[in-house]
């Protein structure tokens, strides 16, 4: 059964995240929580999309990528795949030239990722799944 929100020691055990960093990107604007009460004893609750949200963020960024890189990817991401819940087992394929900092984003295409590679492109596969998230 899938539960319907995470509180924020929930949603930072399962994303791999810090408190601090939940905080930080709820004040930057990168990940908001549905439920965001403020002043003393409130709680904050997030959805299970937005726990997948904080779960990639994380992985970028153990994975080398800068929050700036990874906001942008995860914009593309959600824009794309607006409901990261149902996107089990669904594959991606990011790039960018460093030069103009232009992110692309398709879906996972072994013959895109060789033309990237041969252009010398930053190209990072991505695989998303979130099955295991209720375990």
């Amino acid at each position: 059964m899938q539960k319907p929100f995470f509180t924020s020691k929930e949603a930072a055990q399962i994303s791999g995240c810090t408190l601090r960093q939940l905080q930080y990107w709820r004040e930057k604007g990168t990940v908001v929580p549905t439920i965001d009460s403020t002043g003393t004893g409130r709680s904050i609750y997030y959805s299970p999309a937005e726990v997948v949200e904080l779960a990639v963020l994380e992985y970028w960024l153990r994975s080398g990528l800068n929050l700036e890189i990874a906001t942008a990817a995860l914009k593309l991401l959600k824009e794309k795949s607006s409901d990261l819940i149902h996107t089990v087992s669904q594959s991606w394929l990011f790039s960018w030239d460093g030069r103009t900092e232009l992110l692309e984003m398709v879906e996972f295409d072994e013959s895109k990722a060789i033309e990237w590679l041969r252009t010398k492109r930053v190209v990072i596969p991505f695989g998303l799944d979130v099955s295991l998230m209720y375990l």
